[in-house]
């Protein structure tokens, strides 16, 4: 089992938060930026370009098959899950994706996390883009809404916001988590922390 040196980390810390650690299965191998290996007729290489979703997520591309796992990374025209507490990081998540709609090619077949209801969980280095350009409007809009003096509690209220202007193409449920974590993020760096 492989896996990102800050996924195994963030593993230990919720095994032992809840007292599970016999039950945890952990990676054997971490790795920082880049591995890769054989296996079987397939070279399966994994690369981390920053945090994300959370601080340890990985793109897994499967090089003779030019195809690219994308985990988490990726919710096409869903509302993501920003997981704050295993390291998210809305701003780097942005960063993440252009890093690798440039690191495969225009040919590479992408697997995503998730999908919103009538979306395929697979497409191209477009739908990395697109899924940019909901991060970048939605840290936009919070910041507006952070300068016109909306509280966290006001932005997250449950039904208050179906979309994000110029992103209004994802939906589903959960707006309120994107809000909040985007909200949390921007007023720690205004904070300095």
């Amino acid at each position: 089992m492989v896996a990102h040196q800050n996924s195994k980390a963030s593993q230990e810390r919720v095994a032992i938060a809840g007292k599970t650690e016999d039950k945890q299965l952990y990676p054997d191998t971490t790795y920082t930026g880049f591995w890769s290996q054989p296996v079987g007729n397939e070279i399966v290489g994994l690369r981390y370009f920053g945090a994300g979703h959370t601080n340890g997520d990985s793109f897994v591309h499967f090089e003779n098959a030019n195809a690219v796992h994308c985990g988490d990374l990726m919710f096409n025209r869903r509302f993501p899950f920003i997981d704050r507490s295993s390291g998210a990081n809305i701003e780097n998540w942005i960063k993440a994706l252009g890093k690798a709609r440039k690191a495969y090619d225009k040919d590479t077949f992408f697997v995503f996390g998730h999908a919103a209801e009538g979306f395929p969980v697979t497409g191209t280095r477009e739908d990395l883009k697109a899924m940019q350009n909901y991060l970048s409007k939605l840290l936009k809009f919070v910041k507006k809404e952070i300068k016109a003096g909306k509280t966290k509690e006001q932005l997250s209220e449950a039904g208050k916001y179906t979309s994000i202007p110029g992103a209004e193409e994802w939906k589903g449920q959960g707006i309120e988590r994107g809000l909040t974590a985007a909200y949390e993020e921007l007023t720690e760096s205004l904070n300095g922390k």
